[in-house]
């Protein structure tokens, strides 16, 4: 078993800032997405849709406590991603687990979702 996608659910406005995060950020690509009578986005890495994305005006900041702390992705070229991060003016904190054969950066998407970024090595 593995994790196929995820999906966030936003205002259209929104939605499109969401969008240019995962592409700038995780140079994720707009691709193919069946029509499901609403608008959003399928954002592929690695030739799959990792992230999708849904138009929806019944979503929006959380009424009650939630638990989803993040997602996580693994990437190459820890200087680059941040590079990225920095010139879109998202804060991120770096985390060093070298001892353990990886670090870690993690940051806020536009709708406010934890995204954590894995580099081996």
């Amino acid at each position: 078993m593995r994790i196929d996608h995820i999906n966030i659910a936003a205002p259209w406005e929104l939605l499109t800032a969401v969008r240019d995060f995962y592409c700038q950020a995780l140079q994720l690509e707009e691709g193919a997405r069946p029509d499901f009578g609403i608008r959003g986005y399928w954002l592929y890495g690695g030739g799959k849709p990792l992230v999708h994305l849904l138009e929806s005006n019944a979503h929006g900041p959380a009424a009650q406590p939630y638990y989803l702390d993040h997602v996580a992705f693994e990437l190459q070229d820890l200087p680059a991603y941040t590079a990225r991060l920095e010139a879109m003016g998202v804060s991120f904190d770096v985390r060093d687990f070298s001892q353990y054969g990886f670090r870690q950066v993690f940051c806020k998407d536009p709708c406010g979702n934890g995204v954590e970024a894995n580099f081996p090595g």
